[in-house]
């Protein structure tokens, strides 16, 4: 590994039970400062409300450490926003939120437009898939935030657990992350090959760096966010947590080669190389259909949106104006 990276893993790797309850309420208390927690969410009437419902109870309501638990609906078709609302979730429909901005599908538009709903000085992100995990995901991001000062965005980590289709059990989750993230790391960035999980959905920042970076709209927003944050502010400003382990659905490989695609662009874009990236780029998929091979073309989200901070004065000015 990397002389950087290695010092970096050791310096800047905790795990959650370093991080008691008591110290971070006190950490909180002292310094006054707001906490935020944001759930992106698609079609995710099945688990939301079991994401919900324990962190409300835990660190909203036994004891005061969230000030906000948002959900950010991405387009949902089914019943995700009443059942997250109904554990105890402040609702916004990503579409919703500054309408005059326009709106995207994907992952990165909900974290984005989530900045311009919430008002945390600390944000935690948490998938809305879970299925294996606990309220210590968001008390072990905060620690290193809340204690550090020079921390601008921690990574989770964690054994990812996979239900096989023959009923087995396997930690070996995470194939986008071994295959295309962990490579481009170890090639083009081996300073953050000691990154354990680039692409884990569960992480935290300071909201002045996140309204400060460009955001893409689809699956590469942990990635930029992690070379944006390592490029401008250094080694030290990143942070990781080892949370344990963590269950969720798993993607089809076709779904996931369209999530590798967006993670390449990005990177290409952060490296400077000569992909150019032109709206509406496709990546071309091949299946068999009762024998017959069939080709599809799938939309490969370019698009990012600009830092938040450059938007919220005009969107200030404009509802002054109405």
């Amino acid at each position: 590994m990397d002389q950087r990276a290695e010092a970096w893993y050791r310096r800047r790797t905790t795990h959650w039970q370093e991080w008691p309850l008591g110290r971070l309420l006190e950490l909180k208390r002292r310094e006054g400062t707001r906490i935020s927690v944001v759930i992106p969410a698609r079609n995710e009437e099945r688990t939301v409300a079991s994401v919900v419902g324990p962190l409300h109870r835990a660190l909203v309501t036994d004891a005061p450490l969230v000030d906000e638990l948002v959900v950010i609906d991405s387009d949902s078709t089914d019943g995700t926003a009443a059942a997250a609302a109904a554990a105890g979730a402040v609702v916004h429909r990503a579409g919703d939120i500054a309408p005059s901005l326009g709106s995207y599908p994907g992952k990165g538009e909900a974290l984005w437009k989530s900045l311009l709903v919430t008002r945390g000085d600390l944000l935690v992100f948490v998938d809305a898939d879970l299925t294996q995990w606990g309220p210590h995901f968001v008390t072990g991001l905060l620690g290193p935030l809340l204690a550090e000062p020079v921390v601008q965005l921690v990574k989770g980590f964690y054994a990812r657990v996979r239900t096989e289709a023959d009923g087995s059990v396997s930690t070996e989750g995470g194939r986008v992350t071994e295959l295309v993230a962990r490579p481009l790391l170890s090639l083009w960035w081996p300073h953050l090959a000691g990154v354990v999980q680039p692409l884990a959905g569960e992480w935290g920042a300071r909201r002045s760096l996140m309204e400060s970076l460009h955001v893409p709209v689809g699956y590469g927003v942990e990635l930029a966010a992690l070379l944006d944050t390592a490029s401008r502010h250094g080694l030290d400003a990143l942070a990781q947590v080892d949370l344990g382990s963590r269950a969720h659905k798993h993607q089809a490989n076709h779904d996931l080669a369209v999530m590798a695609a967006e993670l390449l662009a990005v990177a290409a874009r952060r490296h400077g190389g000569p992909h150019r990236l032109i709206p509406g780029e496709t990546l071309e998929q091949f299946d068999r259909d009762g024998g017959e091979l069939r080709q599809r073309s799938r939309a490969v989200p370019m698009d990012e949106r600009p830092p938040a901070e450059s938007v919220a004065g005009s969107l200030r000015l404009a509802s002054t104006t109405e």
